[in-house]
């Protein structure tokens, strides 16, 4: 196959996030961690307000495909405090640093760009935000292997999550090919999903050793075995 694009997802496929994907347990420490590092005081039922409002945009409990902006959500968590709006970007930065702690680039990752770099293969990523994570968080986490990707990219940039395929349709037009020219790897479901919906080639990055048959194209289990892959 002929490949000029390669897109990839950020969470567990180029970045190692040591959380769950449901963030739903931790929304009480998240903002407890908060309260005690700025001197907040929280009430019983400004917590239960906090957690009713995360889990109504928590898309592992209510799926959605368009995107909410951070300052949409916040704005509501903050409404229902004693919390004063110009502590909003405060509150985030607070929240989103709590779930990114002890993150790591995978440590095959740096050679694949950069063999993709020297193949002529255009890169970019297409990550689903959680609770609308500001775009400078998201690639705070890849800012060691940024430089090698040509269209940082996120649904905050689509306006759309996976597996819609919009997302995936603006990276084809900007780096002027066809999707069918462009592979997607990802490591959940609707990455495969975005993929097979876009006409691009679908590629599971499997790290965890089981068999897993999400509707992919092909499978690796390392980036080291991405140029057998594209020969």
């Amino acid at each position: 196959m002929k490949i000029k694009g390669m897109v990839f997802d950020i969470g567990q496929t180029l970045v190692y996030y040591p959380v769950p994907l449901n963030w739903s347990s931790l929304y009480r420490p998240a903002f407890e961690a908060i309260a005690k590092q700025h001197g907040l005081t929280i009430t019983e039922d400004e917590y239960t307000h906090i957690g009713k409002t995360l889990a109504r945009y928590n898309t592992r409990i209510n799926p959605r495909e368009t995107e909410v902006s951070s300052d949409v959500i916040f704005t509501e968590i903050l409404n229902g405090t004693g919390i004063p709006m110009d502590a909003l970007d405060m509150i985030k930065e607070g929240f989103y640093s709590f779930f990114r702690r002890e993150t790591r680039v995978y440590e095959d990752v740096p050679e694949a760009l950069k063999n993709l770099k020297s193949m002529g293969i255009r890169t970019a990523t297409l990550s689903d935000v959680p609770y609308g994570m500001d775009n400078e968080y998201a690639f705070a986490d890849i800012a060691d292997i940024i430089r090698f990707i040509d269209i940082p990219f996120t649904s905050n940039d689509a306006g759309w999550r996976k597996p819609n395929p919009r997302g995936l349709e603006m990276l084809a037009e900007a780096m002027n090919i066809l999707p069918s020219e462009m592979i997607f790897a990802g490591d959940e479901p609707k990455d495969m999903e975005c993929a097979v919906n876009a006409g691009a080639v679908a590629v599971l990055v499997n790290r965890s050793g089981e068999e897993k048959d999400y509707g992919q194209d092909f499978m690796i289990r390392s980036f080291r075995e991405l140029p057998d892959l594209l020969c």
